[in-house]
């Protein structure tokens, strides 16, 4: 999937790679990122003069997720860039909590799999809306209130908090 040959690299010192990642490739798995369709990912890996290994990446492809407030179906582009860092720890002496990725001495593959899924984890946006005045779903009966309105009544606010209610109003 994202495996880079090593021993090609060192010898080319530079190599640029292009992939498809298919939305129910098991990588996804366990997380709440959903692709419509599969995920492009473009990159190329260095071999820096030090001996670290540097990959930048850019990821397109495109999010399917459901609207936080309606739940109706909703699909946005996503487009990212990354740059990963690979290095022996004992060489490089990195201290705990740096930015440097472990890749043992006598590595012969780099498996980005791993990396790219964790970033696109922390920088993806975690909820979406279908559009930005999204009335969402009634909380008492459930309609989509941007289809149709219902005749609920508002719900009566809880008279335990009435004692904050006033602090707020002062």
């Amino acid at each position: 999937m994202l495996r880079l040959d090593l021993p090609r690299l060192e010898r080319e010192g530079s190599r640029s790679f292009e992939t498809t990642v298919s939305s129910d490739d098991p990588l996804w798995e366990g997380s709440d990122l959903r692709f419509d369709g599969d995920v492009v990912v473009r990159g190329r890996a260095t071999v820096s003069g030090t001996g670290e290994i540097v990959v930048r990446l850019e990821v397109e492809g495109t999010r399917a997720a459901e609207c936080r407030r309606c739940l109706e179906p909703v699909r946005a582009p996503l487009k990212r860039e990354a740059i990963f860092v690979f290095a022996d720890p004992d060489e490089s002496g990195a201290s705990e909590g740096s930015d440097l990725r472990p890749l043992a001495a006598d590595a012969m593959t780099l498996e980005l799999g791993d990396a790219l899924r964790e970033e696109l984890i922390l920088t993806t946006e975690r909820w979406m809306e279908c559009r930005e005045d999204c009335a969402g779903l009634c909380p008492l009966c459930g309609v989509n209130r941007n289809e149709q309105t219902c005749d609920c009544s508002p719900v009566e606010p809880d008279p335990r908090w009435d004692a904050l209610r006033a602090l707020k109003s002062e």
